[in-house]
């Protein structure tokens, strides 16, 4: 039996006593076996139409056959319980035993009746179901799907490697015979304890240093990718619209850096020995070095001056 909190599709009800009460299950009693179920609604024309029967002489015959208790709800209108499909035949005198009954509300127009149907039913056997809606068999499909997809995108992520040289490729499991050859072969070489602890260390490292460098490599081509094509102007612009100003490019530094390197201009004192000329416009004072003393210049005589005398 369903609890009061338990989902109507998801339960199953039976009543075997009822059945063989019956004499066993038929298409003159179906509507009745279902009217025990939890998935019976008591304010149905079924309902109505059972209950009139029972109490009027006169009514009783429509409970005999199951056409003539359909026939009488087919000219009532509202909510009633009709056989949709019954069991077809498998064989001669062999059914399949599946009875469906449609849940519906019949509105009288001409010249058809307007029929809603609501909900659907089976009878298999002694066991009643209730069908699951469109809705809730697409939802569960999804999440079973979606279920499955994520553990083949986990499973597959973790067998994939990338390198710069072949790209993404996908590590593959050896057979369980290879794995047995190899296992034979290797059994006389087997290196004791110590010897594979000393070199389980090293193929470790190698291990995780080979995956960080394929993951770098990978972040540094995807960042490629992305911004590769993204260049920074030479001339920034400043100022506010209206006033923009091109700033400096930088020539002045880029042409210092180019220049020769500085040489060693300092002054050295030295000896020199000049020959004697003759300027009519007299001797000129040798330029003073940086750094030394100034010393005071000569006047300069004019031409055809003489001196006078005491």
């Amino acid at each position: 039996m369903a609890t009061s909190n338990e989902p109507l599709d998801e339960i199953q009800w039976r009543h075997p006593n009822y059945a063989q009460s019956l004499g066993g299950l038929h298409s003159n009693n179906i509507l009745f076996y279902f009217a025990e179920s939890p998935f019976f609604d008591r304010t149905s024309n079924n309902a109505v139409l059972f209950t009139q029967a029972t109490f009027n002489e006169n009514m009783k015959f429509i409970l005999s056959t199951r056409e003539q208790f359909e026939g009488r709800l087919k000219q009532m209108s509202g909510l009633e319980f009709i056989v949709a499909q019954e069991p077809a035949e498998s064989g001669p005198g062999m059914g399949t035993g599946v009875w469906v009954i449609h849940k519906q509300t019949r509105r009288k127009r001409e010249p058809e009746d307007e029929i809603i149907v609501h909900a659907a039913y089976y009878v298999i056997g002694e066991n009643v179901y209730m069908a699951p809606t469109l809705a809730d068999i697409l939802s569960f499909r999804m999440v079973t799907i979606s279920s499955a997809l994520s553990k083949c995108f986990a499973a597959a992520d973790n067998a994939r490697t990338w390198s710069p040289a072949l790209g993404h490729i996908y590590k593959t499991t050896p057979s369980t015979t290879n794995n047995r050859a190899q296992a034979l072969e290797s059994k006389g070489a087997t290196p004791m304890p110590e010897a594979q602890g000393n070199k389980a260390a090293p193929e470790s490292k190698k291990t995780i240093q080979s995956a960080v460098d394929s993951r770098l490599a990978e972040h540094s081509f995807m960042i490629h990718m992305q911004y590769g094509g993204d260049y920074m102007d030479e001339n920034p612009i400043t100022g506010k619209p209206g006033e923009f100003h091109l700033t400096s490019t930088g020539r002045k530094d880029k042409f210092q850096a180019l220049t020769l390197p500085n040489l060693d201009t300092s002054f050295k004192t030295s000896t020199i020995t000049q020959p004697d000329k003759k300027d009519t416009k007299g001797d000129k004072t040798p330029k003073t070095p940086t750094g030394m003393p100034s010393k005071p210049r000569r006047k300069k005589s004019k031409a055809g001056a003489t001196p006078t005398s005491a």
